[in-house]
């Protein structure tokens, strides 16, 4: 069975992990001491993948701050928690989005993908 690949922007693999402490709506409801580790397993422009062991609810927002492994940079957003569902190993896996991040660090992307391909990791 052949996927349909409907995203805007290509994925990139990146590994990462993040502590998420607290989260919050925009109608200033938040939930803190969450102290939740997440692995980020991939980025694009629009927002990240990433598994935890813990139960995150959907359309919250947390902060990040996100290094890439081989580039220089480094962005701080907000990122919203899109949808989840459970993984087969207890884990759960998480499809987020940026909030507000302006296209101007799209270059932040373009030399990440750039770095990925001259080191192979990536198809060119």
């Amino acid at each position: 069975m052949e996927i349909n690949e409907k995203r805007k922007y290509k994925r990139l693999p990146i590994h990462l992990s993040l502590e998420v402490s607290s989260i919050f709506k925009q109608d200033n409801e938040r939930i803190s001491g969450l102290d939740a580790q997440i692995d980020v397993f991939d980025i694009s422009k629009l927002g990240i993948g990433f598994t935890t062991t813990s139960v995150l609810p959907v359309d919250y927002y947390f902060n990040a701050t996100i290094e890439f492994e081989t580039a220089e940079n480094k962005l701080l957003t907000v990122v919203k928690i899109l949808y989840s569902f459970p993984n087969n190993d207890g884990t759960y896996r998480y499809g987020c989005e940026f909030v507000g991040l302006a296209p101007i660090f799209d270059y932040v992307f373009d030399d990440y993908e750039n770095e990925l391909k001259e080191l192979n990791a990536i198809d060119k």
